[in-house]
């Protein structure tokens, strides 16, 4: 059932979004050299490695040993790029992943690999938000942990409430996350 609803929604919404897709994607190129666009390796479901799609907002693509998060007023984050962290645009690509069956609507947000090694060497309960597959919107994005993670107090937190997700999923509470995060990403709460 969840894979049905990933697909009835992220491939309508793919189709009436690619105007804006198009759109972003020249203003990317428009705003900075480089690619508009570019994968990134995550581990999904199981542990298992796959290449996120996202727009491209810095100077700068990561995917290697030492991925830095980005933080506020980071000289790495191009003008045009800053809107699309802020926004979330920069996420709309994984509506490919969604439909190539990578990822889900929703599910905990994939981090880059170097991250998964560090925090599942620090909080032991780390790898278990990987039970389910990753999502563009997830349980705790809707809980205000949305953005960046600077201290691991907050990666615990957003940990726990993707592990609390990750025990509790259904196609209700999926729904429930979708119309909870339109009104998330209007707060702008530590996104940067």
């Amino acid at each position: 059932a969840k894979r049905a609803v990933d697909l009835l929604i992220a491939v309508p919404a793919l189709l009436l979004l690619a105007p804006l897709l198009i759109a972003v994607a020249a203003l990317i190129r428009w705003d900075s050299a480089g690619p508009a666009m570019f994968r990134q390796t995550r581990l999904g479901l199981n542990g298992r490695p796959f290449g996120i799609l996202k727009f491209r907002t810095m100077n700068v693509v990561e995917d290697d040993a030492a991925v830095v998060q980005a933080t506020p007023n980071d000289a790495r984050v191009t003008r045009i790029g800053a809107l699309l962290r802020k926004t979330s645009l920069d996420e709309l690509p994984q509506l490919l992943n969604v439909i190539a069956g990578s990822m889900s609507l929703v599910g905990p947000r994939p981090h880059a690999v170097a991250h998964d090694i560090h925090y599942a060497s620090l909080i032991p309960e780390y790898t278990q938000r990987q039970n389910v597959k990753p999502g563009i919107t997830g349980w705790a994005q809707v809980n205000g942990y949305r953005g960046g993670t600077p201290t691991l107090d907050l990666m615990q937190s957003r940990v726990s409430l993707d592990i609390w997700y990750a025990e509790h999923a259904s196609v209700a509470l999926d729904f429930l996350i979708i119309v909870r995060t339109p009104i998330e990403l209007l707060r702008n709460r530590d996104v940067y």
